[in-house]
């Protein structure tokens, strides 16, 4: 690896790839050296729009051109185990877009991989590493509201019914609970830890796929969770925690938050702001880059376990609601 550029490389030419290309800008040490997309045409636009020298139409050809350090892979999630362990096998750093597959065994398989060979892997939950969730936990860790007693969050958009579309088509293991539900699930479990108990309902589209999922938690401290993801209304995105001393609200965007309201018992409500540069996306670049630079094969801010366990909560969920995707009835 260049030791004073990072060259990134990335899979997939679609909306957030090119959120997290953008940010790259942001990130100093960084750089945007190559894309890869299995459509020539797609990738030759990505990189000229992103001022990016290198465009493939394979992305095996990618790995093997010596011309990147690590790849982000941003594809629907029903390609994401496949993709992570042919990166990871020929030795390229992985940083995975959220959810990190479709299902925890999956998961154990890149994550296996990653150990055999000693390549760095991540999640690409990106929320846990922009500077207000940061802040949020040192008041939580300082106890400044006290035992969290209770979490609510939600995510939702209006999105038309479209069987074709990525959001509806369970061949690309569409629903709420993959594309949005993931960012409930993970604030829960960022500050909760794993839940002791989890009821989940949900309305299924003509397709199979989750348009609503309602979740609740329980946790062995008492404190419980409720959380939601839709697809068929505009909800305010935010995230109350609720303390014995006080509460922390995160407004809408919570995932992307540049501030947060803490109140503590008694007292006014205080607005803390927080810098976001760019979309908020350079922060787990950076993470990488410095896992990296330290020779580790996973984060320890966002550790492979933590994935793992949070995939094996979606399957639950998935299981209480009805969901099975296409790709997992070919593997039975």
């Amino acid at each position: 690896m260049n030791e004073n550029i990072t060259r990134w490389g990335i899979i997939g030419c679609g909306r957030i790839a090119n959120k997290f290309a953008s940010d790259l800008k942001f990130v100093s040490d960084g750089r945007l050296n190559a894309v890869a997309s299995r459509d020539l045409s797609k990738s030759q636009a990505f990189a000229q729009h992103h001022d990016c020298p290198n465009a493939f139409g394979s992305y095996q050809e990618m790995l093997e051109s010596g011309l990147i350090d690590v790849v982000y892979i941003a594809v629907p999630h029903t390609f994401h185990c496949e993709l992570a362990i042919m990166c990871l096998e020929a030795g390229i750093p992985v940083l995975c877009e959220k959810a990190f597959a479709v299902n925890a065994g999956q998961v154990e398989r890149m994550i296996q991989t990653s150990r055999n060979k000693e390549v760095f892997l991540m999640e690409a939950i990106w929320t846990r590493f922009i500077p207000a969730i940061n802040k949020i936990m040192e008041l939580i860790e300082a106890r400044e509201i006290g035992d969290i007693r209770h979490i609510t969050a939600d995510f939702g958009f209006l999105s038309e019914f479209d069987p074709n579309s990525r959001l509806y088509n369970p061949d690309l293991t569409g629903g709420s609970l993959m594309d949005i539900g993931i960012y409930p699930l993970f604030i829960s479990k960022l500050l909760l830890g794993n839940p002791d108990a989890i009821k989940a309902v949900g309305v299924l589209a003509p397709t199979g796929v989750d348009v609503n999922c309602s979740v609740v938690m329980s946790y062995p401290d008492g404190a419980n969770a409720t959380l939601y993801s839709t697809l068929s209304a505009k909800t305010d995105t935010s995230c109350t925690i609720f303390g014995t001393k006080g509460k922390i609200y995160i407004p809408g965007r919570f995932i992307e938050a540049k501030e947060f309201t803490l109140q503590l018992d008694g007292q006014e409500p205080e607005t803390i702001a927080c810098e976001r540069k760019g979309l908020g996306y350079c922060y787990e670049a950076e993470e990488v880059q410095r896992c990296m630079a330290e020779g580790r094969i996973e984060s320890n801010h966002l550790p492979l376990q933590f994935s793992q366990e949070l995939m094996e909560q979606m399957d639950e969920i998935r299981r209480q609601i009805g969901v099975v995707y296409p790709i997992e009835k070919d593997i039975e």
